[in-house]
């Protein structure tokens, strides 16, 4: 059976480029690679005559007698001494089709060695009180640091890592096969690039050991409920001398037994009785900062009624601004009534007027126009 022309095989004409056919050949080995069709024969067939194709147009000389004498020019014996030169073209081109696949993104440097620490989080709870005028708290966090008897190099005192002789410190070995080539992590030294050969007694060799810290966090006013401070560097210490990660606090609100808090604004809601809300009068609040407040409340007061008090709420945070207090009046019904109070309550009932309870009696009057209406 006659061989497929090399051209027709990569899909490019006579006249294409080295790059146009570099592109084409990578274009279709991605296709129809066996790493990424097991099992498919007809692929892995497919994938021969692209390498058999690319093999003799990619060098200069080759091709030249190709385009001259056709598959005949490779024919009994022809086409030896392919081998070194496009191994090594072919390898380049492999290690750009399949870095991903080799858990990297192409050709790496050497390994640092030097694993960055994991970021911590710290949950913190406060007062409204605290968030309202902001603190300095004082956390303990359990977490790895540098361990001090080896500087954080893993090693013993008085010697230090090695380059890893396995790797000559790139982290990562490559097995080469014709013109394929696989790398992977370095199993002598996990990929550091370095080994150690008197490990530091300490912290066997971690570069790191675990304690207890003290930190100081600076709670500026206003947070609100699930705000979270980053402290950079302050969370675990990095493998072998590796960069710290961060700590990252989060506040939690406590709830307060009066106020109930709306982003800058506060709402709290004062019970008053019947008859400070029919005659009107004042009432005196505390506000969160410590201080007090006179609220003025006019005869005729409904449950319900609220009253701003301007800039009593929570700071704004980061700001010079701050929100609200609002006062909810809540009448209270009188109980445990005395036989005299019942009486005078009666006395009124019986003399009050549709003036005296303008909504109720309002609301009655719609009620039986609309049912009287609907029937």
């Amino acid at each position: 059976m006659a061989k497929a022309d090399y051209y027709e095989t990569l899909g490019v004409s006579r006249t294409a480029t080295e790059a146009e056919m570099k592109a084409a050949f990578r274009k279709a080995a991605m296709t129809c690679h066996p790493d990424r069709n097991p099992g498919d024969h007809a692929a892995e067939a497919k994938f021969k005559d692209l390498n058999e194709a690319y093999q003799c147009l990619s060098d200069g000389q080759k091709r030249a007698a190709y385009d001259r004498f056709g598959h005949a020019a490779f024919e009994n014996g022809g086409g030896a001494g392919m081998g070194d030169g496009f191994a090594s073209s072919m390898s380049d081109i492999f290690d750009d089709l399949f870095g991903d696949m080799m858990g990297r993104g192409g050709r790496g440097g050497r390994s640092s060695g030097r694993e960055r620490g994991s970021d911590l989080r710290y949950n913190l709870e406060i007062t409204l009180e605290e968030a309202f005028n902001g603190k300095t708290a004082t956390v303990k966090v359990p977490t790895s640091i540098t361990c001090e008897a080896c500087t954080g190099t893993g090693a013993k005192a008085g010697s230090k890592p090695k380059t890893c002789a396995t790797c000559g410190g790139a982290g990562r070995v490559r097995a080469q096969q014709g013109f394929f080539a696989i790398e992977r992590t370095c199993p002598t030294c996990q990929g550091r690039g370095e080994t150690i050969e008197n490990p530091c007694t300490v912290c066997s060799g971690a570069g790191r050991v675990t304690r207890e810290r003290s930190l100081s966090v600076n709670i500026p006013p206003g947070v609100e409920d699930g705000t979270r401070i980053r402290l950079s560097g302050e969370g675990e210490a990095g493998l072998r001398g590796g960069p710290a990660g961060d700590l990252y606090i989060f506040l939690s609100l406590k709830a307060h037994p009066f106020f109930q808090r709306d982003g800058a604004d506060l709402f709290c809601r004062v019970p008053i009785n019947m008859v400070q809300a029919s005659l009107g009068g004042e009432f005196t609040v505390h506000t969160v900062d410590g201080g007090e407040a006179k609220v003025k409340i006019p005869e005729g007061t409904q449950s319900g009624k609220q009253f701003k008090l301007k800039g009593k709420g929570m700071p704004v945070l980061r700001s010079r601004e701050s929100g609200d207090l609002y006062i909810q009046a809540n009448v209270e019904t009188p109980q445990n009534l005395t036989k005299r109070q019942r009486e005078l309550l009666q006395e009124f009932d019986a003399e009050s007027s549709n003036r005296t309870h303008p909504e109720s009696a309002g609301f009655f009057a719609k009620m039986k126009e609309f049912l009287t209406g609907a029937q």
